[in-house]
């Protein structure tokens, strides 16, 4: 075996020594939140990737634009079902929605529509209007990924038919 064969590995170093004396020393509820955290911060890692590889945006273009279009998309929706689509984001998405200045401002559901979107996406990221639409759909497009098709349905119902057909895998 080739751990057989590593010098470093059959002596025990204190570099292979030191991750186990970490464990011990940490309980289990310690351990467990690592765990989480570092499955939160790779589903999360996971939902920007997808983005950026639907959009072709870099990760902090990716992030910006997915706190903007859920922002729009949350405020077009019933609060409850908002929670719902919140459940099944990754956690440091969610976290970042609630820093959004506009997130719970206004009474939900808004009355807006696909125009209105566009335009409030189109200015928090400082697009061309022309530019906007694509990011709009690459990110619904990593949001319908990331969540059940049950809740992509119920997300859809809400919406209104102009919004909707950016909510909906293009063909």
């Amino acid at each position: 075996m080739a751990e057989d064969r590593d010098p470093q590995r059959r002596s025990g170093t204190p570099q292979d020594e030191e991750p186990a004396e970490e464990r011990r020393e940490l309980s289990i509820e310690e351990r467990r939140a690592r765990r989480s955290a570092m499955r939160a911060s790779q589903t999360y890692a996971r939902f920007i990737d997808h983005l950026c590889e639907r959009g072709g945006m870099s990760p902090s273009v990716a992030q910006q634009a997915a706190v903007s279009v859920l922002c729009g998309l949350e405020q077009r929706i019933q609060v409850e079902e908002s929670h719902d689509l919140e459940a099944q984001l990754p956690r440091k998405l969610t976290e970042l929605l609630h820093r959004c200045e506009r997130h719970d401002a206004e009474p939900r559901p808004e009355k807006f529509g696909r125009d209105e979107l566009l335009k409030q996406v189109g200015d928090d990221l400082a697009l061309h209007p022309d530019a906007v639409e694509p990011v709009v759909r690459a990110v619904m497009d990593a949001v319908r990924h990331q969540i059940s098709e049950g809740e992509a349905e119920d997300v859809s119902a809400q919406l209104p038919p102009d919004i909707r057909h950016l909510w909906l895998p293009t063909m």
